[in-house]
């Protein structure tokens, strides 16, 4: 697993823009930025839309006047799933909505989940990370089930 220090590999995730799907290499996402990530197991599931994102959404200003520049969601759903969802949660320009769609991501950085006993596949772990210049300088990964240490409060107290 990833681990606070280390480089974030490079991989291609996705976003849904006005001119269609585009590629977002994690290169191109962290290279000179202060960056925080957040990942949810799905798009439109209970926590991740009751409480995750939504936190994030309402605590983008704050987060951002910390020296942040850029808050990402990430999901292992593919682009139209996550800018459908980001148009439901109101999100506009505060989160990027990048897809993870192969949880070729998530399975990089050592966070991927398998519930394909529940029916939902391949997932990634609920998690959040601020990542400076590709580098990781805080990783909080959720235990199964729970959502304390990864919302936007948490993150932001951290800063």
């Amino acid at each position: 697993m990833i681990k606070v220090g280390d480089r974030i590999p490079n991989i291609t995730l996705q976003q849904k823009t006005a001119d269609g799907i585009q590629p977002v290499s994690t290169d191109q996402l962290f290279k000179g930025k202060k960056v925080v990530v957040f990942a949810v197991p799905g798009a439109f599931t209970p926590t991740c839309s009751m409480k995750h994102l939504p936190g994030f959404v309402q605590k983008a200003d704050e987060i951002k006047k910390k020296g942040i520049d850029t808050i990402a969601c990430v999901s292992v759903n593919d682009a139209f799933v996550m800018d459908a969802w980001g148009k439901d949660q109101k999100v506009g320009d505060k989160v990027a909505m990048l897809a993870d769609g192969s949880a070729k991501f998530a399975d990089a950085l050592g966070l991927g989940l398998d519930l394909s006993d529940k029916g939902l596949g391949k997932r990634s772990q609920r998690y959040a990370m601020v990542v400076d210049d590709g580098v990781v300088k805080k990783l909080s990964v959720e235990e199964g089930g729970k959502f304390e240490v990864s919302s936007a409060e948490s993150v932001l107290s951290g800063l």
